[in-house]
């Protein structure tokens, strides 16, 4: 009988980012106390869980997101860049929200002409490709047990959406993909047999 690894793809939780830019890549950005309080509320949640393996995306608010989670099950943090946030070549730094910020400004407006790949920044196939990859790296090493790997808003989605056989390309405003969620991917030896979405942190 083939053994059962599941590997919880969790989003970060909330940042502290009072101008409302979009921050992206950009260094300095971490939890806020929600997001430290929804990042507990997950380690809590997986507590008595078999976790073997927490892995986290380079950037500030995803380590500070996993160290509660590892902290759990006496477990370090690593570092994968293949969870890290998609890049954003022309918005990042700026507001960007939809209505205002840089999507009112003209000279913008070249960066929104494709949608479908997208314009502006990382591809939506490099990321499915580079998210797999973190997962396939996180399921061998948590072989018949669980791990838990904290990434981004968009890559999870685009993660989702590929295993699911769905189209790359979608509405920012229908992701299932809330802060501090968990998508988790269930399999029996090397097949994925099951996908399941929970907000451990719902109500934080």
């Amino acid at each position: 009988m083939a053994e059962t690894t599941t590997v919880h793809v969790m989003r970060h939780g909330e940042v502290h980012n009072p101008k409302g830019v979009l921050y992206g890549r950009l260094e300095g950005y971490g939890l806020s106390d929600r997001g430290r309080a929804q990042a507990e509320a997950v380690a809590d949640a997986l507590s008595d869980h078999d976790i073997v393996l927490v892995v986290a995306s380079p950037m500030q608010r995803a380590q500070e997101t996993a160290v509660p989670i590892a902290a759990r099950h006496g477990l370090d943090v690593a570092t994968d860049p293949d969870l890290i946030e998609s890049e954003n070549y022309y918005f990042e730094g700026r507001r960007a929200s939809p209505g205002d910020g840089a999507w009112r400004d003209p000279r913008a407006w070249w960066q929104l002409r494709n949608p479908f790949t997208p314009s502006w920044g990382e591809p939506y196939r490099e990321v499915a490709a580079r998210m797999v990859t973190a997962i396939e790296k996180a399921r061998a090493k948590a072989a018949g047990h669980e791990a838990v790997v904290v990434s981004h808003q968009l890559p999870v989605e685009t993660l989702r959406r590929y295993l699911d056989g769905k189209r790359l390309w979608h509405n920012p405003r229908k992701r299932q993909c809330n802060l501090a969620s968990l998508t988790s991917l269930v399999y029996d030896g090397d097949d994925l047999v099951d996908i399941r979405y929970s907000e451990p942190a719902r109500g934080i």
